[in-house]
């Protein structure tokens, strides 16, 4: 549930990359009144849609520019939403703001993708803004608990979801991923940096050479936040993409943790899922 002493100002900073989850973001803003503008990520935010909303644009690395942007545009709160490939910090073009707080992106970068967006957020901390969550701008965007499709999992699904719930749990430390597949009481594969479409596309080309041999419908892939993540940035997403992975990996379904979770385009994704029998479950936080 959202705060109810927060007291979120308008207008609200989207930092955008990619996918259709900022837009999400933003119409959920909106409709409640507040103003979104939104600094679109060179390479990563959607060039066209983005073009429907109040918008600046900004490479990686260009941290002072952004400040100057904020401020002018009086965003005092800032939401870090959408899909974005970890740069190489050789990678980037730092302008002066950036490098005057270069020490500070160093260490961010010794760790792994939490321990980085937790640094940058300290960073805008440090310079006057308020980081959110999307618990407090927009619950509407987050999975409910509970089955949305017309398949459920059963009795040994269940058992497969409390191990994968397990596993995420024991790996959290490590800060390596947020899903894995669980298949017939057996761990078959773990996300890593190449993420959850890279991991569902493993485990179909595991499939395609009978290295899993359990038959078509059967797997879960569980997807929850680490351990002791902070909940303002990257949390789990779903979407319909996620769906054409399950059909292609041949698992019969995903869990996600209710509430920690992001879905894009519910809709779309409950009708393919139920197309192709396939459950999508809100577990319990």
């Amino acid at each position: 549930m959202t705060d109810p002493s927060l007291q979120i100002g308008a207008p609200v900073g989207i930092i955008a990359g990619g996918g259709t989850l900022p837009f999400a973001v933003a119409d959920s803003l909106a409709a409640r009144g507040l103003t979104p503008v939104l600094f679109a990520l060179k390479g990563s935010c959607d060039a066209e849609r983005v073009t429907a909303y109040r918008h600046h644009w900004l490479r990686m690395g260009a941290f002072g520019r952004l400040l100057r942007l904020l401020r002018a545009e009086g965003c005092r709160d800032l939401v870090f939403i959408g899909s974005l490939v970890r740069p190489a910090l050789s990678d980037m073009r730092l302008d002066w703001g950036a490098i005057k707080v270069l020490p500070a992106v160093l260490a961010a970068y010794r760790g792994g993708d939490d321990h980085l967006l937790t640094g940058v957020g300290r960073l805008f901390e440090r310079h006057g803004f308020r980081l959110l969550g999307l618990k407090d701008v927009a619950t509407d965007v987050l999975m409910p608990e509970g089955c949305l499709t017309r398949a459920v999992p059963d009795a040994g699904v269940q058992a497969d979801i409390a191990k994968g719930r397990a596993v995420l749990a024991a790996l959290s430390p490590f800060d390596i991923g947020q899903g894995c597949v669980v298949i017939d009481g057996h761990v078959v594969a773990v996300e890593d940096t190449g993420g959850t479409d890279e991991l569902l596309r493993r485990v179909a080309q595991l499939r395609d050479a009978r290295r899993i041999r359990a038959k078509p419908g059967h797997g879960v892939l569980v997807k929850a936040p680490k351990t002791g993540q902070d909940l303002r940035f990257d949390l789990p997403a779903l979407g319909p993409k996620t769906i054409e992975g399950l059909i292609a990996a041949q698992l019969g379904g995903v869990a996600v943790l209710a509430g920690h979770t992001v879905v894009a385009e519910p809709q779309e994704m409950i009708a393919a899922a139920d197309k192709a029998s396939v459950f999508a479950i809100g577990m319990p936080a």
